[in-house]
C-alpha cells in the first residue's frame, strides 16, 4: 500500500493570498493602514474634483459671469472687484490641487522626494497668503457681502493663516506631528468651501418651500439683473423694471435709484435671476458658518483617532531636533508640554502629571 504524501512545508504549496487593488493602492501611495488610505480618498477627491470642475472661472468673462450668482456678477466685472476675484482664484484654485499631493506619503520617502515636497509646501503657503487677500477684497461683494458672510470669510482667513503659519513654523523646529496636526487642519478648513456648495442648493429649496424670506438688494443691480444697465442702454424696456420695483425709478425719463433699496423676495424658479440671486446671497453665510464648524470639529476628531501616528512622528521628531541641538528634544514645538500642564514627554512615555 502506498504512503500517503503530506506536502511539507517547504514545497510552496501554501500560498499567500493575492493582494487586493486596496492593499495594492496603499502600496503605491505609501499608506501604511488602509484607513488612512480610505480618508486621503475621502477628503482629496472632492477637493481635486470641485476644484477641477471650477478651473473654467479663470475665464471671467466666458465662464464666471455665466457661472456665479445672480447679481455678483454687476460687482465683479470691472475695477476693483473684478481684481479681486481673479486675484482670489488665481491663488486658491491652485492651493486646492497642490494640497493633494502634498499629503502624499509616497512623496516623502526619498530626499529627492522630500525636495518637492518642501517646495510645494512653500508654493502653498504662499498661494494660501495671497488668496486670503483676494478673500479680503471680494467679501463685501460675495453673495451680497451680508455680516453673516463677511464675518465667516474673516474667521476662515484667520483660521488659515494661523493654520499655515503654525504649520511652518512646527516644521522649522522638526516638530513634525504637530506641522501634520496644523495641516490637516488647515486643508479641512480650506474644504469647507466644497461642503457650502452642497449645503447652500438645499438651503435655497428650503427657502422657496418654507416662503417668506426675502432679501435687501440695490436697485442698480436688479437693473442689471434684468438686462440693462442703470443708463438703459439695453435694449430691454424700462416699463417692466419700473412696474415690478417702482420705488427704484424716479423721474419720466425712468432714471434708476442709486442708491435705493428693494426687499427681494427668496424664490428658487429659472427666469427670476432677482429671486434666486435673494435666495443664494442670504445662504451663503449660513452654509460656510455650518461647514466651517463641521469640518473643525471632524478634523479634530480624526486627530484625536489617530494617536499612534501622531507618537511615531514625534519620535522621529526627538531625533531630528536632538541631531539639530534643540532643547527639549521631542517638544521644542507648539506641543502641549510647552503651553499647558501636561508632564515632561520623553522616549518612554510621559513623565510626570498635571495639576489641574
Amino acid at each position: 500500500m502506498e504512503k500517503q504524501r503530506h506536502p511539507s512545508p517547504e514545497s510552496g504549496s501554501s500560498t499567500k493570498p493575492s493582494p487586493t487593488i486596496s492593499q495594492k493602492l496603499c502600496k503605491c501611495l505609501g499608506f501604511t493602514k488602509i484607513y488612512n488610505l480610505r480618508l486621503f480618498l475621502l477628503t482629496a477627491t472632492p477637493m481635486l474634483t470641485f476644484t477641477l470642475l471650477r478651473l473654467p472661472y479663470l475665464r471671467l468673462d466666458a465662464v464666471l459671469a455665466r457661472s456665479i450668482s445672480p447679481g455678483d456678477w454687476f460687482y465683479y466685472r470691472t475695477g476693483w472687484y473684478r481684481f479681486a476675484i481673479a486675484l482670489h482664484l488665481t491663488a486658491i484654485l491652485p492651493v486646492s490641487i497642490l494640497m493633494v499631493p502634498q499629503f502624499l506619503p509616497c512623496l516623502r520617502s526619498t530626499k529627492p522626494r522630500l525636495r518637492f515636497h518642501k517646495l510645494n509646501g512653500y508654493t502653498i503657503w504662499t498661494l494660501v497668503c495671497v488668496g486670503n487677500i483676494g478673500a479680503l477684497m471680494v467679501m463685501p461683494r460675495a453673495f451680497g457681502g451680508g455680516v453673516d458672510s463677511q464675518s465667516i470669510v474673516v474667521v476662515l482667513v484667520v483660521l488659515t493663516q494661523v493654520g499655515i503659519g503654525m504649520a511652518w513654523y512646527n516644521v522649522r523646529r522638526y516638530q513634525l506631528d504637530q506641522h501634520r496636526a496644523w495641516m490637516l487642519r488647515t486643508m479641512f478648513w480650506l474644504g469647507a468651501i466644497v461642503s457650502t456648495r452642497v449645503v447652500m442648493p438645499i438651503t435655497v429649496l428650503a427657502m422657496t418651500w418654507v416662503g417668506g424670506y426675502f432679501t435687501v438688494i440695490p436697485c442698480p443691480e436688479l437693473a442689471f439683473l434684468m438686462g440693462q444697465d442703470s443708463n438703459w442702454s439695453k435694449a430691454k424696456s424700462p416699463l417692466e423694471f419700473a412696474s415690478r420695483y417702482p420705488s427704484c425709478v424716479r423721474g419720466p425719463g425712468g432714471e434708476v435709484v442709486m442708491d435705493g433699496m428693494v426687499a427681494v423676495q427668496a424664490w428658487f424658479e429659472f427666469g427670476n435671476a432677482a429671486g434666486i440671486g435673494a435666495a443664494f446671497k442670504p445662504s451663503f453665510g449660513m452654509a460656510l458658518w455650518l461647514c466651517t464648524f463641521l469640518h473643525t470639529l471632524a478634523v479634530e476628531i480624526y486627530l484625536s483617532l489617530t494617536p499612534l501616528e501622531a507618537e511615531r512622528l514625534r519620535r522621529l521628531s526627538y531625533h531630528k531636533q536632538l541631531a539639530a541641538g534643540f532643547p527639549n528634544p521631542g517638544s521644542a514645538g507648539t506641543t502641549v508640554q510647552g503651553w499647558g500642564d501636561a508632564g515632561e514627554w520623553t522616549m518612554s512615555g510621559l513623565k510626570g502629571e498635571g495639576n489641574g
